[in-house]
């Protein structure tokens, strides 16, 4: 039994009339590694267990003092069940440490942000972990349905002959896996890729596909800016292989990229004439991302140095054939919500799922019928300046391991305001099935 087996939970009662501030202190992220081809050197709670280890580490406190950890993550593999509670354990966190995993899609990871935050808030806690992890290299692949019951059959035979009469009706062509990952982004209710409703959003606004192939190329140039001046070191921790690999820094960036380059890419989801290609979308990536939550009380009681205060969050829904515009929805509710216009905000993180989708997004701000009709607006919200928008790159450049993206957003949100000396920031994103998160927070 550990030393936290008894230890007493917070007892306050919720009190949503009178909200507690919910400060972020600290978080930390591994390097996010590209897919190629296979199962990379980690899984989801390893990718977890990689980044949370030093973060508890450099803490004040004992890892037992949360309260409890919550963990986004979609790709769950069956050897990790629960990853919330594998990880929690596996970083030493104590047996008593509850901890459970939410999934939203591309939300996951700032769902259990904003879980936390509201466990907080309400004064049901004072300290949480809450995280985002995936490890899409992991996805399985699945067999399909005839091939499961012809196994199905051959297990039931009763008898020599129907076992071999049924390994006549051996048909290998049944046997040719499909990649869980490919259906997994297949909305089932449109019957659309996620690619494919980026399409849609780049034919609704008009995205050309030199638009979304130079924000790509400012993605990975951004990225490798922030990477040469070492604007990330506080924020990656290496993760290290079972066989001695060490992994320093987001390994899916092209900072020599150009439009010429990427204009050579064929359309992957509507060729040949279609906008969204390999280049100019998010990349198929490992990687895990914590972030650590506190009360006023905790902050005092451990003599903590918090970043940042969470201000508001929102969550929409929408047509899942237009999921990419989620952000908009979502955002605008916290604008409207704090009288403030888009360049209000000093910086945006809205996570990359598709160049053109994030373009999307900026133009339906500057369209009159969509601001009427979508966001009940008597005029354009205006012109994002994309000065302010995805400063050090995004997830066409890092890449977006699904469960993970949205945390990684917050964390970095934070720490991209204070390094630049600035206030206030919006963390969005669009969520596969049609909705989306967005989060306001305030530097302290």
């Amino acid at each position: 039994m550990t030393r936290n087996s008894t230890k007493p939970r917070s007892s306050k009662a919720g009190n949503s009339s009178n909200p507690r501030r919910v400060y972020l202190v600290d978080g930390a992220r591994t390097p996010f590694l590209k897919a190629k081809g296979r199962p990379g050197p980690f899984s989801p709670v390893d990718m977890a267990v990689q980044c949370g280890r030093p973060l508890l580490l450099r803490q004040p406190m004992p890892a037992d003092a949360f309260d409890q950890v919550i963990l986004g993550c979609v790709n769950v593999i069956p050897s990790e069940m629960n990853p919330a509670r594998i990880a929690a354990l596996r970083m030493g966190m104590g047996e008593a440490m509850t901890a459970f995993t939410v999934q939203i899609n591309c939300g996951s990871g700032m769902q259990s942000i904003d879980t936390a935050y509201r466990y907080i808030r309400d004064g049901h806690s004072d300290l949480i972990l809450a995280g985002g992890t995936d490890a899409l290299s992991h996805a399985p692949m699945m067999l399909q349905d005839d091939a499961v019951e012809w196994l199905a059959g051959l297990s039931a035979a009763s008898s020599p002959q129907d076992y071999l009469k049924h390994l006549a009706q051996f048909s290998p062509g049944s046997f040719k896996p499909e990649i869980s990952l490919v259906k997994g982004l297949t909305d089932p209710i449109v019957g659309l890729s996620m690619g494919q409703t980026a399409e849609v959003l780049a034919q609704q606004f008009n995205i050309s596909r030199e638009q979304a192939d130079e924000y790509a190329v400012t993605s990975h140039q951004r990225l490798a800016k922030a990477q040469e001046e070492g604007w990330l070191d506080n924020e990656i921790e290496a993760s290290i292989s079972p066989a001695g690999e060490i992994f320093k820094a987001d390994d899916g960036v092209r900072g020599d990229t150009s439009t010429d380059a990427l204009a050579k890419l064929k359309p992957a989801f509507e060729p040949p004439y279609g906008q969204v290609t390999p280049g100019n979308s998010s990349q198929v990536t490992d990687g895990a991302s914590w972030m650590i939550l506190a009360s006023e009380e905790a902050v005092k009681k451990y003599g903590l140095e918090p970043k940042a205060v969470i201000i508001d969050s929102e969550w929409s829904a929408l047509d899942p054939k237009i999921m990419g515009l989620g952000p908009v929805l979502s955002s605008t509710e916290l604008l409207k919500r704090h009288n403030s216009g888009l360049n209000d905000i000093d910086l945006w993180e809205i996570n990359e799922a598709f160049a053109a989708q994030v373009l999307s997004c900026t133009a339906a701000w500057q369209d009159a019928e969509f601001c009427k009709t979508a966001l009940g607006l008597t005029k354009p919200m205006g012109k994002l300046d994309p000065d302010r928008l995805n400063v050090d790159g995004g997830a066409v450049a890092i890449g977006h391991p699904v469960g993970t993206s949205g945390n990684r957003i917050v964390l970095h949100l934070m720490n991209a305001l204070q390094r630049k000396g600035l206030k206030r920031g919006i963390a969005t994103e669009c969520i596969g099935g049609g909705q989306s998160g967005a989060m306001l927070i305030e530097t302290v």
